[in-house]
């Protein structure tokens, strides 16, 4: 894939920075800095000036401590003095951006163009604008900017949540510090009600806490050495990541021999900060002017949701047990890549299929189906003889258009269910892809046409037994013309898998066949069979005719409302196909006219493959979001 084809994301953090590369067919992954899924955001200044970040700028601290600057996103002046020069906040940034930059050319094979800042939702325009400058300092193209807590809204249904609109949920954003937002989905996205942080409600308050008790032996010499504490930070830091899958670990001093850490000892520095941010869950939700039961769920994000207790704190404090998200410290970021894709996100909102209505998508090519296919079979015309007096030679009259039509409406009864049988399959699989929301619709539409094609090849077997004559002729007029809307239904599946694109209106209201279209084609074919089987008795036989005449005049008008939708095309097309299809009915040109309808299907499917899915039309932008009812000073990313 080509480089401007890709989309990168980053969340630019106060202790770390997290970037994901992600491309058009849905995959993606997160950078590695010195072999670690994220880099630390602290700078050193060099003596020449130059700026080293990352684990070089923490493995200079020692040596030059007062040249190290841990967070250089932290919220205050945008001028800080290094050794006695003044410098420019912004530059520092502006270095850890500019290398995660360059490791996605490096990826990428070439620049990206298209790029997402992840920041705070209690950012105000100054310092949105700032992180603007910053970006093109870097050398980064103009890059979108995305509300964290939105982020993560668009990763959770990316990840197959279902957040139906008018839902509450909240995001518990613990990082350097804490953000805790709630969200509402309302028909154009995701809208914030109110975000509160506390810059000391999270990971550099427990590292201070760490720290502290690590230093507080008194024969420690270097606990106000500022090289010292930078390494006491640093070995606090890796321990505190290691508890998570360790019970005690080892943490080297300097100047003194290594000290033993254990969970007791994490729980006991970690509880303040935790206890603050669940207070601020508590009262983001009150701020929102919702209850916790309004609420579709609490979900914990970033690098320290991984701690056990935030779980357990929160809960206590709201009444709602938390989600801590897989991968947290990735998920506001992975959730910017996706968001927008193709500039399409507000359009795309899962509009619920009301039941009655989605049961008619599926009841009536059904039962049309159904009719059709035992009209065939309790009309079909023996030449020669009878199948039930066995008579040797004989030969039956079949109207195979209308065993077309019957395995066209069949497929597309299963076809309508697709979202239906996605889920039953999802519901009882261990494979975790199917239970994405991509992977239940793909599976889904697969199932439905496995199942569709094997009912339409049933109708042939059994009309083979029925009438005793050989399935091939059979299976060639019930299986090839649905083959185009077989291809059709694939490619579906196919970018459902990949999740290119997500449909307006959701998957559900996608496979739902045109009903109109089908009754009148079924109807139209019904009188076409009538008048080619019917008793003509002197009297009946201008009705008989007169009725194939007017079902080829609805068979020629369902064909029209499957290929076109606007009413005026319907009544120019319809004119002069409905005049066609009507003349042409006769026993050997009903095969025909089934076929007909069956390609007419399947354009009907590729017209929206192509205009729903493939080159939708840009919905129009969401209408900016009114004020925040509640915000603090940010500080809290992680």
């Amino acid at each position: 894939m080509r480089a401007g084809e890709a989309r990168l994301a980053i969340d630019c953090g106060t202790t770390n920075t997290v970037a994901v590369l992600a491309w058009p067919d849905g995959s993606s992954s997160a950078l590695s800095f010195d072999g670690l899924p994220h880099l630390p955001s602290a700078v050193h200044v060099a003596d020449d000036g130059e700026m080293w970040t990352g684990r070089q700028a923490w493995q200079a601290a020692t040596d030059q401590p007062n040249r190290f600057i841990p967070s250089p996103r932290q919220p205050t002046d945008d001028h800080l003095t290094v050794d006695g020069i003044p410098t420019d906040r912004a530059d520092l940034v502006a270095a850890t951006l500019r290398r995660v930059a360059g490791e996605a050319e490096r990826v990428a094979g070439g620049p990206v163009r298209d790029v997402r800042l992840v920041v705070p939702a209690g950012w105000g325009p100054r310092r949105r604008t700032w992180i603007r400058q910053v970006a093109h300092r870097a050398g980064l193209p103009q890059p979108r900017l995305v509300e964290a807590p939105v982020a993560v809204a668009e990763h959770l249904l990316a990840t197959g949540m279902q957040v139906p609109v008018g839902a509450f949920l909240a995001v518990c954003d613990v990082g350097a510090g804490a953000e805790v937002t709630v969200l509402r989905r309302g028909p154009a996205g995701f809208e914030v009600l109110s975000t509160l942080s506390d810059p000391d409600a999270g990971g550099t308050a427990i590292d201070h806490a760490l720290v502290t008790a690590l230093t507080s032996d008194n024969t420690f010499a270097g606990a106000d050495d500022g090289a010292a504490r930078w390494t006491v930070t640093a070995s606090a830091q890796a321990a505190k990541e290691a508890l998570a899958h360790h019970p005690a670990v080892t943490v080297p001093l300097p100047d003194r021999p290594p000290t033993i850490m254990n969970g007791a000892m994490l729980e006991e520095a970690a509880l303040p900060a935790l206890q603050r941010a669940a207070q601020l869950t508590s009262d983001a939700i009150t701020a929102a002017e919702i209850s916790t039961s309004d609420l579709a769920g609490i979900y914990c994000v970033g690098g320290t949701a991984h701690l056990p207790q935030l779980e357990k704190i929160i809960a206590e404090h709201t009444g709602v047990a938390p989600t801590v998200l897989t991968e947290p410290t990735l998920a506001a970021v992975r959730g910017a890549a996706d968001a927008g894709a193709a500039n399409l996100t507000a359009g795309n909102v899962e509009v619920p299929v009301p039941p009655v209505r989605r049961a008619v998508a599926i009841a009536v090519p059904g039962f049309a189906s159904l009719a059709l296919i035992w009209q065939c079979f309790m009309t079909a015309e023996y030449h020669g003889g009878s199948r039930d007096l066995q008579t040797v030679h004989y030969s039956v009259g079949l109207n195979w258009g209308e065993i077309t039509m019957a395995a066209v409406f069949a497929l597309l009864a299963c076809l309508g269910a697709g979202t239906i049988l996605g889920s039953l399959i999802a519901a009882h699989s261990p494979t975790p892809g199917t239970r994405t929301e991509g992977g239940r619709v793909s599976i889904g539409i697969l199932a439905a046409v496995s199942l569709g094609t094997a009912i339409a090849g049933l109708y042939a077997v059994v009309a083979s037994q029925y009438f005793g004559l050989p399935v091939g002729g059979f299976l060639k007029w019930a299986l090839w013309p649905i083959a185009p809307i077989v291809l059709m239904a694939v490619a579906m599946a196919v970018v459902a898998a990949r999740q290119w694109r997500a449909p307006h209106g959701g998957w559900s209201a996608l496979l739902a066949v045109p009903t109109g279209s089908v009754v009148t084609a079924a109807v139209g074919m019904a009188l076409i069979q009538y008048s080619l089987t019917a008793d003509r008795w002197p009297e009946m036989v201008l009705w008989i005719d007169t009725a194939g005449r007017v079902g080829g005049l609805l068979l020629g008008i369902g064909v029209v409302m499957a290929l076109v939708s606007p009413l005026m095309f319907r009544l120019i097309l319809a004119a002069p196909l409905a005049v066609i299809t009507a003349a042409i009915v006769s026993q050997q040109a009903a095969g025909i006219l089934g076929v007909i309808y069956a390609l007419a299907v399947a354009v009907w499917w590729a017209a929206r493959l192509w205009t729903r899915i493939l080159r939708p039309t840009t919905a129009a932008p969401a209408a900016p979001r009114a004020g925040l009812p509640a915000a603090s000073p940010p500080g809290g990313g992680g």
